[in-house]
């Protein structure tokens, strides 16, 4: 029983999974990071403070504190823009670099000439309407 979860554990995607669980975890810090250290400060250089959670407008008597989602929506906003435009578009680009392009197969089909139907290469009469058709393409 126990050699069943051994080989479970030690199977590659498992691991493979620990291990971008922990980097992950590593790397939402640094995100955390930036986006309070650089990108808030700009916010707030632009719309004059980097935190609404004081924010909370009253309708009679009813008050309504929806500043802290309005700052949970901005840091959501812009962790998610520092992601893609710092991690996932550079590493599109870098995958796409090295990428080679696939040369096309052979193909293993023609144009009948008469009747437009699709043939094996080789064949040498259409089998849809039996018209003779010569050399490898038509």
């Amino acid at each position: 029983m126990l050699s069943g979860f051994k080989q479970f554990i030690l199977r590659g995607n498992v691991v493979d999974l620990a291990v971008g669980v922990v980097i992950g975890g590593a790397f939402g810090t640094i995100v955390t990071a930036f986006v309070k250290d650089i990108l808030n400060p700009i916010i707030a250089l632009t719309v004059g403070k980097h935190d609404f959670s004081g924010f909370a407008p009253s309708i009679r008597d009813t008050v309504f504190p929806i500043g802290d989602l309005f700052t949970a929506v901005i840091s959501f906003l812009l962790v998610a823009g520092a992601v893609y435009f710092f991690v996932v578009t550079p590493i599109n680009a870098l995958i796409a670099r090295t990428r080679k392009a696939q040369v096309p197969a052979d193909p293993t089909t023609k144009k009948c000439p008469e009747c437009l139907s699709e043939i094996p290469i080789d064949a040498r009469r259409c089998s849809h309407c039996a018209q003779p058709v010569m050399g490898k393409a038509a």
